[in-house]
């Protein structure tokens, strides 16, 4: 793989055996700038002066970013070719860690969670689908798990290498987001000579939005799995926002380091429970992720009880593997029940409910800070989720629904 240009089509196949680990590699590199601020958020409530709900509500942007994106460009690089939009997913990972590198105040500070939201919108799909096309065919197995750890690894290795150098490190608002500057570029690079997977890439077509659309006969399964993927993304919301404030007001324990590798194995987890889900049947895998992501949260809520770091970590890992359990499980289910002329859409639609349970359920827990203390409103929420996995896999747990007769 050594050209700028797009290669031809029988360059492209030889290329793909090492193309999508690269194309991982990128993935994971634009991913884990999403999280690099959640060990820094007391960093900067001492510095700005402002209140636990600011900081859910500053994380909260972030979400807005993505599901804005998947919105109105999830599926362009269909169009304009897939590295396009991975060299503007990564700009605009680099503007993000502009943004908080200059920290000019608050408004920066939404500024780059926002940019961040939109670059991770653009490589949920691109990052995803460049992965899968670069991968032999006999590597399609290899290529999907690539997948899944570029994302959810990405996310982890965000919090850990900041909350290392913030630690360990001088400048601890500055050099994390050099040090992700500095890996973009090698992304940028890396991109540079991938093979283009899209045959004919058109670079002025016009972005058309695939909107939302759950076709009746998927609503039976649509309707349960995204409840599970909302409820999951709920505990990584509230372990990537507040968590850290939960480590060092609760616990006691200000080591940063601490943080980020108490949100590290959260996302870690993740990523082996949905390795997991290749080795049963689905029908199997989603009850019995919302069990375990149940358990999990009764151990975080446990943590915040008995004021203990080892439950909190044990919550971080259970609720982590039943969290990538459920989530790649509904996933799978969803997007083989859809038709073909609905599927991009109905799966879109799948990914608004997850971020959308990133994101309100966390400015809930803010906002009840304000009134009853951090402890009080993790326990409120982990009480919440918890009925919401509980009745979800329990509806789960009854076995397949007959599906509705199309329209």
């Amino acid at each position: 793989m050594s050209r700028a240009s797009a290669p031809s089509r029988g360059t492209a196949r030889d290329d793909r055996h090492l193309g999508y680990v690269a194309a991982a590699v990128v993935f994971a590199i634009g991913m884990a700038g999403t999280t690099l601020p959640t060990p820094l958020y007391g960093l900067y409530r001492e510095e700005l002066g402002f209140s636990e709900l600011m900081v859910t509500v500053i994380f909260a942007s972030y979400a807005v970013g993505v599901i804005a994106t998947l919105l109105l460009v999830g599926n362009h690089s269909d169009a304009v070719g897939r590295r396009p939009v991975l060299w503007t997913a990564l700009g605009l990972a680099a503007a993000s860690a502009l943004f908080f590198l200059f920290e000019g105040g608050l408004s920066f500070l939404f500024a780059g969670r926002l940019l961040s939201g939109f670059s991770a919108g653009l490589l949920s799909g691109a990052g995803t689908v460049t992965v899968l096309e670069l991968a032999r065919p006999e590597r399609k197995s290899r290529a999907g798990f690539a997948a899944t750890a570029a994302n959810m690894g990405g996310l982890g290795c965000g919090p850990l290498l900041s909350g290392l150098l913030a630690e360990y490190a001088p400048r601890p608002l500055a050099l994390p987001f050099l040090a992700h500057l500095a890996l973009v570029g090698i992304g940028c690079l890396i991109v540079l000579f991938l093979p283009e997977t899209v045959k004919e890439p058109r670079l002025l077509t016009r972005p058309s939005p695939p909107g939302l659309y759950v076709p009746p006969q998927v609503r039976g399964i649509f309707t349960p799995s995204a409840l599970a993927a909302f409820a999951g993304f709920s505990l990584l919301g509230l372990f990537t926002a507040v968590a850290p404030s939960f480590v060092s007001q609760t616990l006691g324990i200000t080591n940063l380091a601490v943080s980020g590798i108490v949100v590290f194995s959260l996302f870690l987890s993740s990523t082996v429970g949905q390795s997991w889900t290749s080795r049963m049947a689905v029908r199997v895998a989603l009850p019995l992720g919302c069990l375990i992501l149940v358990v999990g949260l009764l151990l975080v809520g446990a943590s915040l009880w008995v004021e203990t770091l080892p439950l909190l970590v044990a919550g971080a890992v259970c609720g982590g593997i039943g969290q990538g359990l459920a989530f790649r499980a509904g996933l799978i289910a969803v997007g083989e029940a859809a038709p073909p002329a609905h599927r991009a859409a109905t799966v879109s639609s799948f990914f608004v409910v997850a971020y959308t349970g990133i994101s309100l359920p966390v400015v809930g827990v803010g906002a009840l800070t304000m009134w009853v203390g951090l402890d009080s409103a993790g326990l409120i929420f982990t009480a919440c989720v918890t009925v919401l996995a509980t009745a979800t896999g329990l509806y789960l747990a009854r076995g397949p629904r007959e599906p509705v007769p199309p329209v």
